[in-house]
């Protein structure tokens, strides 16, 4: 196990009605003008945001408001929502959605804090010295943002997807009723399903020894999820199910399943050349490029996929035939994307083979020429990986 340190200041706040808590958490943080920042018309539609505004009025707290966040949040709104918050003079900010809406606030609430450029931070020209306070109120149980150090944000000018971390933006409180996500798609909630899911493999996959802890953690939570997806398939208003999926998502990416070993992360930074370039959604992305990534991986450490495997996805353990084990992992992987209505190939998400080279551009700016840890990826490595996923 190696040498960690594990950071989790995030107040959550659980259940049926949540969310009419959120102004005493406001008050309690001693917000006095909050910008609420959220992403399309849901949030207005399902009355939310009203219910929110009202809280905010009955504890005398003042609030400015900033929708339009798309997925795959951009910069041009950042933009916007820093200039507001600086010239607002705003001392709090509420993400209310999922995973984007909460990245772009967090990109809001360093830039709001600082004189400079805020791409400055997602290109390392600068550190994040100082931060807005976060809370969220989430909506879409995803990419785990609600309790996370991670922010990822699109440039638009040469489309450079970059993510980064810091604790300086790390949500204080997280609201979270299950409910809420009962009028989800189908087609986003499976995304955010595998969303989790990848959060969890980028850690499992490791070279680190002495970690069967988290792995069981790991396991656990990711049958956990699954078993719920199936729930959720036949019974989207299942309170459980959806209360499993949101909490699964947290537990994904709060830092816990990744303590004391060394993440990979490479599937992630394949994924965003595909949805920068093709604006495909996160999750569906990552469908298309960890079964892909596994395969091409399976020789780093066959035990550890044998283990995912025969744990996880309950293919028989036969001990003389572990390759042929681990590769029925992957494959039942796959059953279950498909299952759940995930694409599997570049062809499903529009993603082309002739446009690999732009990809590799792309990539080489963003991660250079070798990356990750599990197994150190060439950019021909990266090229291979984007070919099997091709079919």
């Amino acid at each position: 196990m190696e040498n960690f340190k594990f950071y989790s200041p995030t107040d959550f706040v659980f259940g049926k009605n949540a969310e009419n808590e959120v102004g005493s958490l406001l008050k309690m943080q001693h917000a006095t003008k909050v910008f609420i920042h959220f992403g399309g018309g849901s949030v207005v539609r399902s009355g939310l945001l009203g219910r929110i505004e009202a809280q905010l009025k009955l504890n005398h707290i003042d609030y400015v408001i900033l929708g339009g966040v798309k997925p795959n949040p951009l910069d041009t709104l950042v933009y916007e929502g820093i200039s507001i918050c600086k010239k607002e003079k705003v001392d709090f900010v509420l993400a209310v959605g999922g995973g984007s809406a909460i990245d772009s606030a967090k990109a809001v609430a360093a830039g709001a804090k600082y004189d400079g450029d805020f791409w400055d931070f997602y290109d390392g020209k600068a550190s994040i010295e100082d931060a807005l306070p976060v809370g969220v109120v989430l909506t879409i149980p995803a990419a785990g943002s609600e309790a996370s150090m991670s922010s990822v944000i699109t440039k638009t000018d040469g489309m450079l997807k970059r993510g980064i971390g810091s604790r300086f933006y790390r949500p204080l409180f997280a609201v979270m009723n299950p409910e809420l996500t009962y009028t989800l798609p189908a087609y986003q909630t499976s995304a955010g399903i595998v969303d989790m899911m990848s959060h969890i493999f980028e850690r499992y996959l490791t070279k680190s020894t002495g970690v069967d802890l988290t792995d069981r953690l790991s396991e656990a939570t990711l049958i956990s999820i699954m078993d719920a997806a199936r729930v959720i398939q036949k019974d989207s208003k299942n309170y459980d199910a959806r209360a499993t999926i949101c909490w699964a998502g947290t537990i994904a990416h709060n830092g816990i399943l990744a303590v004391g070993r060394i993440e990979d992360w490479s599937t992630h930074a394949l994924e965003h050349e595909l949805s920068a370039l093709y604006d495909v959604t996160h999750g569906a992305g990552l469908a298309v490029m960890f079964p892909a990534y596994m395969k091409y991986t399976l020789e780093e450490d066959v035990n550890r996929y044998y283990q995912l495997a025969t744990r996880v996805f309950g293919v028989t353990p036969n001990e003389t035939k572990k390759r042929m084990v681990a590769l029925s992992g992957i494959s039942k992987l796959e059953e279950f994307y498909h299952e759940i209505g995930m694409p599997l190939t570049f062809n499903e998400i529009g993603a082309k083979k002739e446009d690999i080279d732009i990809l590799l551009e792309k990539l080489k700016i963003n991660r250079g020429d070798r990356f990750g840890s599990f197994k150190v990826l060439t950019l021909d490595d990266a090229r291979k990986i984007y070919e099997l996923a091709c079919y």
